[in-house]
């Protein structure tokens, strides 16, 4: 595998996907690639092999074992070796996961809904207020998903600027120095813990705090450290991610503004747009790693013990195997079976908060501002490089 290409493979624009993509998909499904560290690891980018791969129990995230791919070259706080609940492993895992479900729930998500749009709203008013040209990441695509986050956790106000830069160093993947990616998940891991301690002290009606009053479902097993990952897991998901997707979302709406226009003349439609702003997403970023424990059938191959596979889920959901016209962006499209949150036990806890920010944000820019259209060319914008993952630089906008 000593020739195996770099990952993340290079794309052509910031809302294109690479080249690659097709052509292992076609010709190689289980491709070597070489990673960050210089590590080396497998690559699937067919949407059968990957919903496979993912919905197998047996392999998870946590890239612990001794023979397991370095995804960096540096330590970025463990957001694929360590992400929530990383302190408790096999059936005490699932046992944590059902824990965060049953506080994490649909009900509290929904009563969430009235407080996020009024947020936005807040968001465009100041947008609107500075006039055009503005730009959409800075001004509403990154505060709006702190807002939500820090709500969630019950942080105050006051510190949620802190959140931002933390979440950044989690997910670095040559972004940041060794010494400040230790720094910050110093000063975030002090935080939480003074922060835990207060919820445990007097507690509200936040996440944290519902967390603290199940843990004796899991019989003491979890640990303040455990509390701590999910709060660090929660903030990658619901932060980094989110805040990210919603400047790709209207970025890739706004590039053919037919799609912007359809919108606003059908808003019933708000909610089958956002699915395939999902699966049509070739920025997604890095994608899922898995730590292969025993050897697996996967594309005719049998994938040995002890190796390590970067499931591409872009790259699956741009399958025309899966995907009628998968090139194509389709806001009617339905079912939408995408993989963006994963599958299987381990799929994005978070998924139903991160689609109810994407589709209340939509809601409120297509009332607020239905003229609204790109202030630069689409093959202007820029990627984030460096982080794991995939977003924008900035989505420069008029109205």
């Amino acid at each position: 595998m000593s020739n195996a290409p770099h990952y993340p493979f290079p794309a052509p624009g910031a809302l294109e996907a690479p080249a690659e993509w097709a052509g292992l998909r076609r010709g190689c499904p289980v491709a070597p690639i070489k990673l960050a560290s210089g590590d080396e690891a497998l690559l699937l980018t067919r949407y059968a092999d990957v919903k496979q791969l993912l919905s197998d129990p047996r392999f998870t995230h946590h890239l612990v074992a001794d023979d397991a791919a370095n995804i960096t070259s540096n330590e970025s706080g463990g957001v694929f070796g360590n992400e929530g609940g990383a302190g408790v492993k096999g059936e005490a895992h699932r046992e944590w996961r059902k824990l965060i479900g049953k506080a994490f729930t649909a009900k509290r998500v929904s009563a969430m809904q009235p407080g996020i749009e009024a947020m936005a709203d807040r968001l465009v008013d100041e947008m609107v207020k500075q006039g055009p040209p503005a730009d959409l990441v800075a001004g509403l695509a990154f505060p709006l998903p702190v807002w939500v986050i820090c709500e969630l956790l019950g942080v105050p106000e006051s510190d949620r600027d802190k959140f931002a830069y933390w979440s950044d160093t989690l997910l670095s993947l040559t972004k940041f120095t060794q010494e400040e990616i230790d720094a910050a998940q110093a000063e975030f891991a002090a935080y939480m813990r003074a922060h835990v301690a207060a919820k445990r002290a007097e507690p509200g009606d936040d996440l944290i705090s519902e967390l603290i009053s199940l843990v004796g479902a899991l019989d003491g097993q979890v640990t303040e450290e455990v509390m701590q990952m999910t709060a660090k897991g929660l903030l990658v998901a619901g932060h980094e991610t989110t805040a990210n997707m919603i400047g790709k979302m209207v970025a890739m709406l706004l590039a053919d503004r037919t799609r912007w226009e359809r919108l606003v003349a059908e808003p019933s439609l708000i909610r089958p747009a956002v699915e395939e702003c999902l699966r049509y997403d070739a920025n997604f970023g890095f994608g899922i790693p898995r730590y292969i424990s025993e050897d697996v059938d996967i594309a005719d191959t049998t994938l040995p013990k002890g190796t390590t596979v970067v499931c591409s889920l872009s790259a699956a959901n741009r399958d025309e195997s899966a995907f009628e016209d998968a090139a194509d962006m389709d806001l009617t499209r339905s079912p939408n079976p995408h993989l963006i949150f994963g599958a299987g036990p381990y799929a994005c806890l978070g998924q139903s908060l991160a689609r109810t920010e994407l589709q209340t944000v939509l809601k409120v820019l297509l009332n607020r501002l239905p003229t609204l259209e790109l202030a630069v060319p689409a093959e202007e914008l820029k990627r984030r490089e460096g982080l794991v993952v995939g977003g924008l630089r900035q989505v420069p906008v008029r109205w």
